[in-house]
């Protein structure tokens, strides 16, 4: 029998195996490809080169400025990986980024892990790979920041506990390795994004305790030796941090940071109530047009075990993310696990114990009240019916919102020899679209998610890895760097005296590529750094002030090259130019072969 073969295949370890590889198949190529990005993964990276620099792990800075924002978690993670990839010297962003791919593959394979115990092995494999196709993690997959790691621990200890409230309903004994997982994995979740992790396990227990009235197996998770395991992890970098900094890490990353997310829109990022769920089709994609038919069945099926603990992992932090002033986009990814459990509860048969449709919720009634006849029909319609039409029309405006910015993109910042790479960004959010609408509406919901997750991966490496690293003008301190190489100004090739100087342009991506010396200088010090033969380069507002210091200070320079570009993370265009004192001998190109420059 087909299907007694195919679950056979992905049963026990397999099925999580292949879903950190449908992770890393769609993480990889934005990896590989994309320029490092500003302004947070450029921090992150300086700040974990510096530590293999200085060879000190305990302290985070960025340049000479403390970084007392977010433990030391996911520099251990990158400066480790780049020891053993790459080195500090050579600034190739990628090895900074493998963390952040192997934190997606572990949120993918523990998502499969903890959904199997529920929903079998077919159903652990259709929510590995909802979350490891999903476009916030296969983006999270390729950014050198917290994000994907923080995914991966917090998700495998939701799993872990999941497969013990699995465990307690079963009335089995709940089994000590899972809640050795638990406790670990909660531990390194504190140790990268501090308290995310604890507050999602917490209040996911907190709402299964009151709503299955019952909080037995809650206080039999081992808390006296797994707060331990979670000291042993936290706390000897904890107390090193408080003696360096005599305990001005905590003011500022939990008054500073933390506290004034929670009472205002923290850099400019605050948004109102409804954000995340208004993202969501998008963040999701591809497997937007199942959406609906997730949430129905987080209803329907309440009272089965795997949904309701996915109900719990998913909607009580929803709730808070939502409420917290400050939002970005990536804030509620720890939180798609649940989701993509209430997706393979979807796509697996039920037990008819756990059928319970309930009334209508009176605030659902009166939303139709209001409608009028078309509300009745709304009301009176069968609900699958209502999700599948809500389902193709949420996963037509996510294809068209990811086709529209391929096209944009192209217009404004792309060539002529772009439009391959668009019209195959396009070409596939389209036909992946088409091809699912067609299954979703001859009822073949499995066939659907398996096209979109298809056509959607692929259209995201088409805009990760051709279409966005070629849109030049996005990519300023990228095109810099490699003006200040193909002039032979680098000082990193031993040839002109350095560091760099930088006058009105200091972009985070800039430092990295060019190295933890480089210099943020005012006019005066940029003209005195261009008088000892430094490369020194000047942004176009700037140049007024540099060119009357210039002339107070009597020195004649020579513009070697002009970089035009947009400054995505300020929404302005850029002018910057590369200056070398007149009269030098004029430096002979770098020589071919690998540089120890930025590469791509």
């Amino acid at each position: 029998m087909p299907n007694l073969d195919f679950d056979r295949l992905i049963a026990g370890w397999r099925g999580p195996v292949i879903a950190a590889f449908i992770a890393f198949l769609a993480g990889l190529p934005g990896l590989i490809a994309m320029p490092p990005l500003d302004r947070d993964e450029s921090r992150f990276a300086q700040a974990s080169a510096q530590m293999l620099e200085s060879d000190n792990y305990i302290d985070i800075r960025f340049q000479d400025e403390a970084r007392h924002k977010k433990p030391v978690g996911i520099y251990w993670l990158q400066a480790a990986s780049v020891a053993a990839l790459s080195s500090e010297d050579a600034r190739q962003i990628w090895a900074y980024r493998v963390p952040s791919l192997l934190g997606a593959m572990l949120a993918a394979a523990a998502c499969a892990w903890g959904a199997m115990a529920f929903f079998g092995a077919r159903g652990g494999l259709i929510a590995g790979l909802v979350l490891g196709c999903s476009m916030m993690l296969s983006t999270e997959a390729f950014i050198a920041k917290t994000d994907a790691a923080l995914c991966g621990s917090v998700t495998l200890a939701m799993a872990a506990l999941g497969r013990l409230y699995a465990d307690a309903r079963a009335g089995v004994p709940l089994r000590r390795r899972h809640k050795l997982i638990f406790w670990i994995a909660l531990g390194v979740s504190i140790l990268i994004k501090g308290p995310i992790g604890p507050m999602v396990a917490g209040l996911c227990m907190l709402t299964l305790g009151v709503w299955d009235r019952n909080a037995v197996w809650i206080k039999r998770l081992g808390w006296g030796w797994g707060l331990l395991i979670v000291l042993l992890i936290v706390g000897p970098w904890a107390m090193a941090i408080t003696v360096a900094t005599n305990g001005g890490f905590w003011g500022k990353a939990v008054g500073g940071d933390f506290g004034s997310k929670l009472v205002g829109g923290q850099e400019s990022h605050g948004a109102p109530p409804g954000y995340y769920l208004l993202l969501l089709p998008l963040l999701l994609y591809p497997a937007t047009v199942l959406l609906p038919a997730a949430f129905g069945t987080g209803w329907t099926r309440r009272f089965a075990p795997g949904v309701r603990f996915a109900v719990a992992w998913l909607i009580p932090c929803w709730f808070v993310f939502e409420l917290v002033p400050t939002k970005l986009p990536h804030y509620t990814l720890p939180l798609y696990g649940g989701l993509a459990w209430l997706l393979a509860a979807t796509l697996t048969p039920a037990p008819t114990e756990a059928l319970e449709t309930g009334p209508m919720p009176r605030w659902l009634e009166a939303v139709f009240a209001r409608l009028g006849s078309a509300g009745r029909a709304m009301r009176d319609a069968p609900w699958s019916e209502i999700g599948v039409w809500l389902g193709l029309a949420l996963g037509l405006l996510a294809a068209g919102v990811i086709g529209a910015a391929a096209v944009l993109g192209l217009r404004l910042y792309g060539d002529p020899g772009d439009v391959v790479w668009t019209s195959l960004t396009v070409g596939f959010v389209v036909v992946g679209f088409a091809v699912a609408a067609f299954f979703v509406l001859n009822r073949a919901r499995m066939a659907a998610l398996l096209v979109s997750c298809v056509f959607g991966v692929l259209a995201h490496t088409a805009l990760v890895m051709g279409l966005a690293p070629n849109l030049k003008p996005l990519w300023v301190s990228r095109n810099v760097a490699r003006q200040l190489d193909r002039s032979g100004l680098d000082p990193r090739n031993g040839i002109t005296p350095g560091p760099v100087a930088t006058l009105g342009y200091s972009e985070p991506s800039l430092i990295f590529l060019l190295g933890t010396e480089t210099e943020i200088l005012d006019a005066e010090d940029a003209v005195a750094a261009v008088a000892q033969g430094r490369p020194v380069l000047v942004e176009q507002k700037m140049e007024p002030r540099f060119r009357a210091e210039l002339a107070r200070q009597q020195v004649s320079v020579q513009a070697v090259s002009i970089t035009n570009g947009v400054n995505y993370s300020r929404g302005r265009p850029v002018s910057i130019t590369l200056y070398r004192l007149r009269g030098l001998p004029k430096t002979p190109p770098a020589p071919a072969g690998p540089a120890p420059g930025p590469t791509r």
